[in-house]
């Protein structure tokens, strides 16, 4: 048994707020992923510098091996101190999921997570330690393929206090919710987009407190390879296409030249549609063994321009209507965020010749800029990302 995680996570600043108090931090590890949530003390800077402070911390030492004890202790005597309140203080959430399954979830002053299993929710026992005067929740369960784990800052259960539901959105209503959305076999982007879409709402607009909600659904892993650009050297491209097709999981290519090197390399032709879907981009084609066919570069820039929005959290109803759309970037940008866990990459570095000749002031090609800027967004994203060059 090897676990993955389908991860997505969304706040949402406490309004007139330019920064946001809440921080999470993503590790992982060769045998295990740990997510770092932190609510800092108050909103604005103060906040999100305690937050950013406490996840920093105690990321890279528990990615180093450190004990929980150990982690506490030096968050305690390193988090500056407020002058006003004479306190360091932020609350936090640690997650750890190993490959074969184990999870150990440590809580400090946080609402307790959500562990939902068949689309009902099951109650996880924990025990109490004291660490350096905190009092910690610890939990240690087992997950299976299929569960969802949502962690929270206090902003989703204070969603709505002061506005029309008056008494905010009691835990065990978040759990119902949940519930409810998970009846279906449903994407963690989705879920997650759609319990901070209602804590928006409960707060009619204007969140009262920072938000934040993490969603993680555990999944077997997800595969998805990319071949775009040809080799410099044209004697590559069998090489190229062999590494591509020995892979197994789903099968993607981008541009015009890639896809003939892989046809040519299968023996099977191009069959090109003429519809577009979106009169920016091209429209896609397809090959006999390949999952999805498009056009080069304007299909990946628009790709990245969407993981961009979608790891700066512009996430709603427009964006999955556009993440749901029949356009060579929507589908492929859909791939990436909800059908992948981890990302190979085989890219070509020959330099466009229609680029050189257009005399564009770039020293690498469009194509790299583009390739480097979506390893960025899906590594942003928790996706494991391996790329070969050519």
């Amino acid at each position: 048994m090897k676990m993955s995680l389908d991860i997505a996570w969304k706040s949402l600043n406490k309004a007139k707020e330019e920064l946001c108090g809440d921080t999470v931090e993503i590790i992982k590890t060769e045998d295990s992923d740990i997510l770092v949530l932190s609510d800092g003390m108050g909103s604005g800077v103060k906040a999100n510098i305690l937050s950013t402070l406490t996840t920093k911390i105690m990321g890279t030492m528990l990615k180093n091996g450190a004990t929980i004890e150990e982690c506490v202790t030096t968050v305690a005597r390193t988090l500056p101190v407020c002058q006003k309140r004479q306190v360091a203080y932020s609350t936090f959430s640690i997650l750890q999921i190993y490959k074969n399954g184990e999870a150990c979830l440590l809580e400090y002053d946080n609402p307790g997570g959500i562990l939902i299993r068949d689309g009902h929710q099951k109650n996880v026992p924990f025990a109490v330690k004291e660490i350096e005067g905190k009092i910690i929740r610890e939990y240690h369960f087992n997950v299976c393929y299929g569960d969802y784990y949502i962690m929270m800052s206090d902003g989703v259960v204070h969603a709505g206090v002061g506005t029309r539901s008056g008494f905010g959105w009691p835990r065990s209503e978040v759990a119902r919710y949940i519930e409810e959305m998970c009846a279906s076999d449903i994407s963690s982007s989705r879920l997650m987009s759609m319990i901070s879409s209602r804590c928006y709402e409960l707060y009619d607009g204007k969140p009262g407190d920072d938000t934040t909600v993490i969603t993680i659904k555990v999944t077997e892993p997800k595969t998805v390879n990319i071949f775009t650009g040809p080799p410099v050297d044209k004697k590559d491209d069998r090489r190229a296409a062999e590494e591509f097709m020995s892979e197994s999981g789903t099968k993607i290519v981008c541009g015009g030249t890639s896809s003939n090197i892989i046809a040519n390399y299968l023996h099977k032709p191009i069959r090109a549609s003429l519809m577009y879907y979106d009169p920016d981009i091209p429209p896609t084609a397809e090959i006999e063994g390949m999952d999805l066919v498009t056009e080069g570069v304007l299909t990946l820039n628009r790709t990245v321009q969407m993981l961009a929005a979608y790891n700066l959290g512009k996430v709603d109803e427009a964006f999955f209507k556009q993440l749901y759309g029949m356009d060579g970037a929507a589908r492929l940008c859909k791939i990436l965020i909800e059908e992948c866990t981890h990302l190979n990459l085989f890219v070509g570095r020959a330099i466009n010749e229609t680029y050189q000749a257009a005399a564009l002031p770039f020293d690498l090609s469009i194509r790299q800029r583009l390739v480097e800027q979506l390893v960025n967004e899906c590594r942003k994203m928790g996706k494991t990302v391996s790329i070969k060059y050519y």
